[in-house]
């Protein structure tokens, strides 16, 4: 009996797919998570960057339907929605498709005081005829062997990277272990400029590419941009519930006649600190000549011989769980006293 073989060619229509978060099916979950999560959102403030928008509305996407401007600015406004249900707050960059400098964007973040700059984004590759490429990335600033590197920043952008690719079953792509990138990686030593320039913890998320033909059908669905803000919501919530240490200046006892100085700062976190974690830079030096008590948490730091002048002390602390504590840079100035 002879065989027949049947070829089945792939249609050139793709078929638009997407999961809905656990927490989108089952209300039981989805209050578990915000009643969990309020208590770490209060008096936590957001900055949101919608990505481009007004002059800059290149990336159109595989069919041109799927605007990357107005897909930033949906997936905001949901990411803006969930913040706000658990007490948090938001401000925006934009909130229309208005043009908005890249330098704006910073400077209005910078003077927002919030906590965090998320910057929102949908990626395209250099190839034009590439409609395959798709995948989802967080990118922080600068690398770790970096003084600049703020390792905060990495933190937060692994909570979300997770998240987001697990809501829209993405890979991270082939560039990274887990999906997070340097932004040095796009830009050599100089980054984004809208990582680079904001003061805050900043991250940048590319959630997919519109340029894809799986990719964009999806994207062009409100639903499925609303499942994308989930993933960085559900990401930092996360975030925020494996706590970020506090590091705050006590006092200086004193700087005595040959400029010697004592200078005591807290360190704490509910979760426990990793000692070995912490580092103290003196004008961008690593200096080791500090003590730190784990039961009362203060670190005790001598400096002999300062010099006349301005200097900058950093402190670098993570807890147990491995996030690291926000930005800190201490100002001091030694005075001359015979200049009085």
């Amino acid at each position: 009996m002879p065989f027949i073989i049947l070829i089945v060619g792939c249609s050139s229509s793709v078929k638009t797919f997407y999961e809905l978060p656990v927490e989108f099916r089952s209300p039981e979950k989805r209050i578990e998570l915000l009643k969990i999560s309020s208590t770490y959102f209060k008096g936590k403030k957001f900055f949101l960057d919608p990505g481009h928008g007004g002059k800059d509305r290149n990336n159109i996407g595989y069919l041109g339907n799927a605007v990357e401007a107005d897909i930033n600015l949906n997936v905001a406004f949901a990411l803006r929605m969930f913040i706000m249900e658990v007490g948090g707050m938001v401000e925006m960059s934009r909130e229309k498709d208005t043009t908005v400098e890249l330098k704006d964007r910073s400077a209005m973040a910078n003077k927002s005081g919030a906590d965090f700059f998320i910057s929102i984004h949908h990626n395209a590759p250099n190839e034009k005829m590439d409609i395959w490429t798709n995948y989802t990335s967080t990118y922080y600033h600068a690398k770790d062997s970096d003084y600049e590197f703020e390792p905060c920043q990495r933190d937060l952008a692994k909570y979300i990277q997770r998240d987001l690719a697990y809501a829209m079953r993405n890979s991270g792509g082939l560039g990274s272990f887990d999906g997070t990138y340097s932004d040095y990686k796009v830009y050599p030593r100089e980054g984004f400029s809208v990582l680079r320039l904001t003061k805050i913890p900043a991250v940048l998320v590319e959630c997919g590419f519109t340029t894809s033909e799986f990719e964009s059908a999806r994207l062009v669905i409100d639903e499925f941009n609303r499942v994308e803000a989930w993933g960085i919501f559900r990401g930092i919530c996360r975030y925020l519930i494996n706590g970020i240490p506090e590091i705050r200046f006590i006092k200086t006892d004193t700087i005595d006649s040959n400029n010697n100085l004592n200078i005591s700062f807290g360190i704490k976190d509910s979760a426990g600190l990793d000692v070995n974690s912490i580092k103290v830079f003196v004008d961008s030096v690593y200096y080791n000549s500090y003590n730190f008590n784990p039961k009362d948490k203060i670190l005790s730091l001598y400096y002999p011989a300062f010099n006349y002048g301005a200097h900058i002390i950093r402190i670098i602390a993570a807890n147990i769980k491995g996030n690291y504590a926000f930005p800190f840079y201490y100002n001091i100035f030694v005075e001359n006293k015979t200049d009085r």
